[in-house]
């Protein structure tokens, strides 16, 4: 039998493996970034066309990370999550060595299905890796893992660029792969299988209209960089029949992908609506304040790094704190207070008071930024504490999803937002006047306080139902 000390350190290792792993998927969306220029000069490649080394990797990860989770559910999670590994690994050795940008682009899309594995996987093992009374410092671990690849990836990239070519910034996975991979190979139980799920088929039928669906809306919302045509209202019109389709084919199976009734429960509903709201909010700090802070502050681009670096910063150092006060005080109580956080930042952000200098940013984006990961890590826990081991998986895939959603809407919406409150074209900031970036910004916070706002309503309603109606998914 084992020992109380033996199951904890079981536990922390297994636990260190799945961090690894949030760490890994996260960076590989960060660091791909700061190549871009290289890759163009490298490839003879236009902006257009060197832009789908990330949107690639992003796309594979948006449509296909509910399906990994369906899978892990009916074939075992530590086997789907190894492969994950194993996958991403490989393909980072592809991106490294490939010769044209085609194939790297196509290396980046396999680097995202296995990202998408490992996303998918890490939020539902937390519950058979950790006590449920330390789930919330669990989840705390693994957003401060997250936003430490968010935050290193930029920052990470330029120095392997700088000292040995693009190359390196995705053959620096390898090395973190495989120790990932060892880790969890040893670390990982194997039980949790999925249950009743496993015993089910695969709906590839429902596997492949979401996947067509959610690639039609992912590339609405990024062709066209905020400016919406033609081609971008025809895709999201196909993203729209998609929905109706893929609900209509969910009824009809008997194992489906996603089960439609799961959406019954008012605080798995409004936790995936929460978490698109605030993603979709969180990403005007990167698609807006970067134009606030050079044209309405005038700081230089080495300053603008240097301050847009508040928000992960804070993000990472808030996230462990956070998990710990949710297992001390609740998991709903502290989305709730992590909405108000977060609301009264983005209204102090919506004040753009530019006489104040660097502190008019650093200020409220503090706030907010402590709001956003006491938020994220409180929902995270409150959905995975109540999900059955048969569906911990594709629940695991639709939080995800929703954040992803909400990151994609985010840059199109917030950015034409900024682009209409400031009077011209947002992109480019030679003809953007200080007034007139201080005024975009104002009207984008004030739309996105908003937003929290009717998020802050849905997680006040689920909270007041939660110890009334028992959770559709944990009963099941």
């Amino acid at each position: 039998m084992i020992s109380a000390p033996q199951q904890k350190e079981s536990a922390g290792w297994a636990l260190a493996s799945l961090s690894l792993a949030t760490l890994l998927s996260s960076l590989g969306t960060s660091i791909a970034s700061v190549g871009l220029p290289s890759l163009m000069q490298t490839f003879g490649a236009s902006f257009q066309a060197v832009q789908w080394v990330v949107l690639a990797y992003l796309l594979a990860i948006t449509t296909l990370i509910v399906s990994a989770g369906r899978l892990a559910d009916m074939f075992g999670r530590r086997p789907l999550l190894l492969g994950g590994i194993a996958l991403f690994t490989a393909a980072s050795v592809l991106c490294g060595l490939s010769p044209t940008l085609w194939l790297l682009i196509a290396a980046r899309a396999v680097q995202g299905l296995g990202a998408a594995l490992m996303m998918a996987l890490t939020l539902a093992f937390v519950a058979e890796t950790v006590s449920k009374d330390r789930t919330g410092s669990a989840m705390g671990l693994l957003g401060a893992m997250s936003a430490i690849g968010t935050t290193l990836g930029p920052s990470l990239g330029g120095l392997l660029i700088a000292g040995l070519g693009w190359r390196a910034i995705f053959l620096v996975n390898v090395p973190l792969g495989l120790l990932t991979f060892a880790l969890a190979w040893r670390a990982l139980p194997a039980r949790g299988n999925g249950g009743q799920a496993a015993r089910g088929k695969f709906d590839a039928t429902g596997t492949a209209l979401l996947a067509l669906t959610l690639g039609a809306y992912a590339m609405a919302m990024t062709l066209g960089r905020g400016s919406f045509g033609a081609l971008n209202i025809g895709l999201l019109t196909a993203a729209g029949i998609g929905v109706i389709l893929f609900a209509i084919a969910q009824a009809r199976v008997k194992t489906p992908l996603v089960q439609l009734a799961s959406f019954r429960d008012l605080q798995l509903g409004a936790s995936l609506v929460m978490s698109l709201i605030v993603a979709t909010v969180m990403m005007a700090t990167l698609a807006v304040a970067p134009f606030y802070l050079s044209r309405g502050l005038g700081l230089d681009a080495a300053m603008v790094g240097l301050v847009l670096s508040t928000g992960p910063l804070v993000s990472t150092l808030s996230a462990l704190l956070a998990g710990r006060l949710a297992d001390r005080f609740g998991a709903h109580r502290m989305m709730v207070a992590g909405l108000l956080s977060l609301a009264m930042g983005t209204f102090l952000l919506s004040l753009a008071m530019t006489k104040l200098g660097i502190a008019s940013y650093v200020v409220p984006i503090t706030v907010a930024c402590f709001g956003y990961a006491l938020f994220q890590t409180s929902n995270n826990a409150a959905v995975m504490g109540g999900v059955g081991a048969g569906e911990r998986g594709v629940v695991s895939g639709l939080l995800n999803l929703s954040r992803n959603l909400g990151l994609i809407t985010g840059a199109s919406l917030m950015g034409a937002i900024f682009a209409v409150a400031s009077g011209q074209g947002a992109a480019d900031t030679a003809i953007l006047s200080p007034a007139a970036a201080a005024q975009g910004m104002q009207t984008t916070f004030e739309a996105a306080t908003g937003m929290v706002l009717a998020a802050l309503v849905l997680a006040v309603l689920s909270t007041r139902f939660a110890s009334r109606i028992p959770s559709t998914l944990a009963s099941q």
